[in-house]
């Protein structure tokens, strides 16, 4: 008799869990799932988005990625759909506190190369048909070969390629660098073994490759890269799977510098003047599956 009670109560347990569930399904929403990936191999592009050579008198390296971060993320439908006016995926945090409206660093999503930097529900976005990607960077953070007395070493570059940035602080490699401010494309900190060395690139010397640059131009000093898929993004609303989109970067020779005595190295002795000039991302392919 005491077995017929303990069976009689897992059956009604098990009866009313099995209801729970009907009556509460568990609902798991599709997603949109955005990788940021970089790739030396890829085709090195200018700002209209036509493959280019490094200038002469100028030098550049593949740089070796160890995190990287975007601002902005939208989908377009074709090639006269201007800036904003697509669907806008993804848009991070800003702030006035250092004056101008800026990037605000301390909110940003950083990742390393590869990982996932997004993921949205798929209803959360415009259904349409999608043929170009926009996406702005805002942080690179990357080592890099120089040479001290013709000796070659490896530092780490904290890039900051955003329309502004305001930055508390942040950490190169080991070393902290407290700013309290904001700063404007193309700041750089840059760590080696002896300390910390900060500086800016030239204002509008940062590439940007758009391959929309005639039928819809970005604003200058923003790092909205721009690309296309080979078949267009599809999102109808009914989509029952997750959506993987992987946005690879090119970083052919992305890190450029003055080559001031033309021996295609990075020379930072005292009084060198081989400043660095361009840290732009050098073309975006989307892809998807």
């Amino acid at each position: 008799m005491k077995n017929y009670y303990v069976l009689l109560l897992a059956t009604i347990l098990l009866f009313s869990c099995n209801k729970n569930n009907d009556d509460n399904p568990i609902s798991e929403d599709p997603l949109l799932i955005i990788k940021l990936a970089v790739d030396p191999n890829q085709v090195r592009l200018g700002n209209t988005g036509l493959p280019t050579d490094i200038p002469l008198g100028n030098a550049g390296q593949n740089p070796i990625f160890n995190s990287i971060s975007a601002h902005y993320l939208e989908l377009a439908p074709n090639a006269n759909t201007f800036l904003g006016d697509g669907a806008i995926v993804y848009q991070a945090p800003e702030t006035d506190i250092g004056g101008a409206s800026a990037i605000n660093f301390d909110q940003s999503n950083v990742i390393a190369p590869g990982n996932t930097f997004l993921e949205i529900p798929l209803k959360d976005i415009q259904e349409g048909s999608y043929k170009w990607v926009r996406l702005s960077l805002s942080y690179q953070n990357y080592d890099v070969t120089f040479h001290f007395n013709n000796e070659p070493f490896t530092g780490t570059v904290a890039s900051f390629v955003g329309f502004n940035n305001y930055l508390t602080e942040y950490t190169i490699k080991n070393e902290k660098v407290t700013v309290n401010d904001n700063k404007p494309q193309g700041y750089w900190g840059f760590e080696t073994v002896t300390g910390v060395l900060t500086g800016q690139a030239p204002e509008g010397a940062t590439t940007v490759p758009n391959p929309l640059f005639d039928t819809s131009p970005i604003p200058q000093g923003s790092c909205v890269v721009t690309g296309s898929f080979d078949n267009n993004l599809i999102i109808t609303g009914d989509e029952t799977k997750d959506i993987i989109v992987t946005l690879s970067l090119s970083i052919n020779k992305s890190f450029e510098w003055v080559d001031v005595n033309g021996n295609g190295k990075w020379d930072v002795d005292q009084d060198a003047g081989e400043n660095i000039v361009d840290m732009g991302l050098r073309g975006l392919i989307p892809s998807y599956e």
